[in-house]
């Protein structure tokens, strides 16, 4: 059974510098499509780790605390590029001079 197997350190660094280095690159085109797709790429991740869990059978048990440990990355890397999907709207809608999809995190933009 194959499993992306994301608590590797290498991976996990690897996919953290895609992460950042893609963040970055939607904040300087000023497009949040690209941060909705590493979102959209992470949810289908999770998705497809979720399934393993619900259809592993019995020889492969012992793989249940990797994937446990793969999940709870993924809902981190969601975590991430959500708010970073978030901003990159927020800078997009005021370069355009549009409404951003949810100005409800104003208070937390102008911290940052």
């Amino acid at each position: 059974m194959f499993i992306f197997d994301i608590s590797n350190p290498l991976t996990l660094i690897l996919m953290l510098a895609a992460t950042v280095l893609l963040i970055f690159l939607a904040q300087e085109v000023k497009k949040s499509y690209v941060a909705a797709i590493m979102l959209f790429a992470y949810l289908v991740i999770l998705i497809m780790h979720v399934a393993q869990v619900a259809t592993l059978s019995e020889e492969f048990r012992y793989m249940i605390s990797t994937l446990s440990r793969c999940i709870a990355i993924d809902f981190v890397f969601i975590l991430i590029t959500f708010f970073s999907y978030l901003w990159v709207d927020d800078i997009e809608a005021k370069t355009s001079g549009k409404k951003s999809i949810d100005n409800s995190l104003d208070w937390f933009w102008k911290k940052v």
